[in-house]
């Protein structure tokens, strides 16, 4: 390699006062030059990129949208029916706080609460109105207990919990 820049050396550069660089400056510059110019080509190409497929979603998240779907059942029931609020305001608040655990336990952030009127209120009277929110109650259950049947044993409790207090539930709308 034959250099065509001034170089000093260190004695002479002092000596004379002469302007110019020395050559392990000189090699040092050129070597990340040709370092960099190498990389800047690999960069563009995408082989440094890391476009990873997104996680697959968690097990547990269709029971994070069954719990939420529950309470607003339950919200609607009541702004459907004002004389089940005692009844069903408790039911209504433990399916939230379900939804808020699993949310927690998964590591999800949970939407805003809908209004009530956005969900469709049950029709019929109390009795109907019970009937239909009690099916739902069952079927959540279920799904609950098959949850916790494949759940990893760090979450086991948790779903199983969620599932005996469905089946509470279901009492309580008898």
């Amino acid at each position: 390699m034959v250099l065509t820049c001034p170089v000093g050396i260190r004695r002479a550069t002092q000596r004379y006062g002469t302007a110019g660089h020395s050559r392990r400056k000189v090699l040092r510059a050129g070597a990340l030059l040709v370092l960099g110019g190498a990389t800047l080509p690999v960069a563009g190409c995408g082989l440094l990129d890391r476009d990873d497929p997104p996680p697959p979603p968690d097990p547990l998240r269709p029971l994070v949208d069954g719990a939420l779907a529950l309470a607003a059942r339950y919200r609607a029931a009541i702004g459907a029916d004002p004389a089940l609020t005692a009844r069903l305001t408790p039911i209504a608040d433990a399916h939230q706080a379900h939804a808020v655990e699993l949310a927690a336990a998964i590591g999800v952030v949970l939407p805003s609460p809908s209004p009530v009127a956005s969900t469709a209120a049950p029709a019929g009277d109390a009795a109907t109105v019970l009937a239909e929110l009690r099916a739902a109650e069952e079927r959540g259950r279920a799904e609950a207990a098959t949850f916790c049947a494949q759940a990893p044993a760090d979450r086991a409790a948790l779903v199983g919990s969620i599932a005996a207090a469905r089946a509470t539930h279901v009492e309580v709308l008898r």
